[in-house]
């Protein structure tokens, strides 16, 4: 799966077209933590459950939480014009 498919996967309402899979990542490994970003390139990348929460060392209610707090933050206003290119230009 591309970064663009998980990110409008996860995005309740589109504000456009997205930018490039390289500025959608720069614009995340900004905006989320390090651990909500391998959880997200886990999850692209097609790694199974298990072996996520083997790495990065965590328990079932702590990856969904996880994964919740990203489909949040991907879900803010002020991220989701960053990550739109007719939403206006990155800060």
């Amino acid at each position: 799966m591309e970064l663009s498919q998980y990110i409008e996967s996860k995005i309740d309402k589109a504000l456009g077209k997205l930018r490039s899979n390289e500025e959608l990542e720069w614009v995340l490994r900004r905006r989320l933590t390090k651990k909500e970003f391998k959880v997200l390139k886990g999850d692209i990348e097609g790694h199974c459950e298990d072996a996520i929460k083997s790495k990065l060392k965590l328990d079932d209610e702590r990856l969904a939480q996880i994964r919740e707090n990203i489909r949040h933050k991907l879900n803010q206003d002020r991220i989701k014009r960053e990550l739109y290119t007719s939403a206006g230009a990155v800060e």
